[in-house]
């Protein structure tokens, strides 16, 4: 008799990647466990690659653990780049992929795509995004692509 492997059903491992990044209290709980791991002694390298992190990264957090304590595993505001586009820009792209046609727009598709997008935003706000960054765009104001459908609303 071959082991039996236990196998998740209704999720895909993708739909549950994106559970765990959401909820900021369990994020500052892996970290604090990998900091945990490191603190009994074990590779830092080995925890990065179980963990999908880089050494680097946990290396910050056990030495920002070590200066701050807890506060020191929560994700600081203001870090990273700052968005190209403000909250009305981005409300108005919605709208715009939402409920208006290309064709309104001078494209000659009937549905919006990607590259259609990113000239759109080009002419229209005068930034320049690449075509892959727009669909991270478009998935920070909740809208993807369905094959057959177009773009539609989380």
């Amino acid at each position: 008799m071959g082991n039996y492997s236990l196998k998740v059903q209704g999720y895909e491992a993708d739909e549950i990647k994106k559970l765990l990044s959401t909820d900021k209290a369990f994020i500052v709980g892996i970290r604090l466990y990998i900091v945990y791991k490191v603190s009994l002694g074990h590779s830092s390298r080995k925890l990065a690659e179980l963990h999908g992190v880089s050494f680097k990264q946990i290396t910050n957090w056990v030495h920002r653990f070590e200066k701050e304590g807890i506060e020191g595993l929560v994700d600081k505001k203001g870090r990273g780049r700052k968005a190209l586009l403000n909250e009305s820009q981005l409300n108005q792209l919605k709208k715009l992929i939402l409920g208006e046609l290309p064709q309104n727009h001078g494209y000659k598709a009937k549905k919006w795509t990607g590259p259609m997008i990113t000239d759109w935003v080009k002419r229209t706000f005068e930034v320049e995004y690449k075509e892959a960054q727009v669909y991270n765009l478009l998935d920070k104001i909740g809208v993807f692509f369905v094959k057959g459908k177009g773009f539609i609303e989380k």
